[in-house]
């Protein structure tokens, strides 16, 4: 394992011998994955985790996010190489079949129909790993996405070569047996390909055990100064996210993003996204408490105003939009551009056939508050998004690095700009409910 100051590479005796250091510099090593149960972590395998959900030290992240972070690279790694090992034994073993099935001439043969049904019953089995793999809550979207397309290649790598040898032997029953099976393999691909927003997925790590981690890692390497504590309603906890209170009468922002979590809204100030943007960012429980109100009274005074709705895709944060309309305390009653960013089920449905890292969850409570919501709000879902939240999945935004977060909030500030100048001449509010309609349809990121 390597020191994380000197890269030194010390062994499990050296490190043994060295009270747990490094026999160069003698910097501690905060693990020891020799001791350790099933997950087995490094030292820079962690100081890489923290270095690439910052950004490279750059941005701030939040506490779930970094369990969001760690949970899919243990995911990732745990499945590469033994996917890739797998594969290469089915394609050798497969071929190896098929092409001695050929020269020998046992496809022509009486005889032949144990080998014939031996070999589709091999095949069988690879499918049903690959299939389990598709459908697996323990997985990454990524990797039951590739399970799917895998599927895929199976079946037409079967369809191809079985059916070429079927046919240069002349051996029927090999063409029906090919057939079957490529075929059922390239359905099953292409129906999980279908479903696989509505595959929910589960931690392998708990808090708990990431807390553990942290714990040794601050005893090694100290704090980990980029990850954010739990906001409070304080000033304190103002000032430490954005270094210092802002004269905000001195600042007339064109745009506010208003988040369903105190912690999205601290990541985004910590971040500076409210200066480099030129926008405000609030909670939607009033979130900084301390300058809340000013902030209002100044954005109300602005007439061009744009406001960005970045939420949960749950029942929970889908309601935002509709108490930013309607609540007094907001802007019921104006004329003010609501965006909703996401996310929203369509978004999860449409971005879960491209997008890398996408967490989707499951729960009773998530499918009994989506049932509960008002008929106002549940309108303006499609059939498909209803079932999709009435059957309890949720995806958070935090699942997301910060990175990504900020980039994806950038891309929609850029666009509402672009429709805004593109719509000079309309009239305000059907500008913004045909903005809105565009923005819906797109996927997120």
């Amino acid at each position: 394992m390597k020191c994380i100051q000197c890269n030194t590479d010390n062994n499990f005796k050296e490190r043994i011998a060295n009270q747990g250091r490094c026999k160069r510099c003698n910097h501690p090593f905060a693990f020891e994955p020799k001791t350790m149960g099933k997950f087995k972590v490094t030292d820079s395998f962690f100081n890489q985790v923290i270095k690439d959900i910052s950004a490279n030290n750059t941005l701030f992240f939040t506490y779930k996010q970094f369990l969001y972070f760690l949970e899919q690279r243990f995911k990732r790694k745990r499945f590469v190489n033994s996917n890739l090992f797998s594969g290469l034994v089915y394609l050798f073993l497969t071929i190896l079949g098929l092409v001695w099935l050929h020269y020998s001439g046992l496809l022509i043969q009486s005889e032949s129909l144990p080998l014939i049904l031996g070999l589709a019953i091999w095949n069988f089995i690879w499918i049903y790993i690959l299939f389990k793999i598709s459908n697996s809550p323990q997985l990454s979207l990524q990797v039951r996405r590739k399970g799917a397309t895998e599927l895929q290649i199976v079946g037409v790598f079967i369809l191809i070569v079985g059916l070429f040898i079927s046919f240069s032997s002349s051996s029927r029953l090999g063409y029906l047996v090919t057939a079957t099976v490529g075929l059922s393999a390239l359905w099953l691909g292409l129906v999980q390909k279908r479903r696989i927003a509505k595959i929910s997925e589960t931690f392998l790590i708990s808090a708990t055990q990431m807390e553990e981690w942290l714990n040794l890692w601050r005893r090694a390497n100290g704090e980990v100064n980029l990850m954010l504590d739990a906001p409070t309603t304080g000033v304190q906890s103002y000032q430490s996210s954005s270094n210092q209170t802002p004269d905000l009468t001195a600042y007339s922002f064109d745009r506010l993003v208003v988040c369903d979590k105190d912690e999205i809204a601290r990541m985004l100030i910590a971040n500076n996204v409210h200066f480099e943007n030129n926008c405000a960012v609030l909670g939607i429980s009033g979130y900084p408490q301390p300058i809340f109100n000013i902030t209002m009274e100044m954005l109300r005074r602005n007439p061009d105003l744009q406001v960005f709705a970045l939420h949960d895709c749950s029942p929970e944060g889908i309601k935002i939009v509709h108490e930013l309309r309607n609540n007094q305390g907001w802007f019921a009653g104006s004329n003010v551009v609501i965006v909703d960013v996401g996310l929203l089920p369509r978004q999860i449905m449409a971005s879960a056939k491209t997008i890398k890292t996408m967490f989707v969850q499951k729960s009773d409570s998530s499918a009994q508050t989506a049932k509960n919501l008002t008929p106002q709000i549940r309108q303006n879902l499609s059939r498909q998004e209803l079932e999709w939240l009435d059957a309890g999945y949720f995806v958070e935004l935090e699942s997301f690095p910060p990175q990504k977060l900020i980039r994806i909030l950038q891309q929609s500030m850029a666009k509402s700009q672009a429709v805004a100048f593109g719509n000079e001449g309309a009239d305000e509010t059907s500008n913004s409910l045909s903005f809105e309609i565009s923005f819906y349809v797109d996927s997120f990121g």
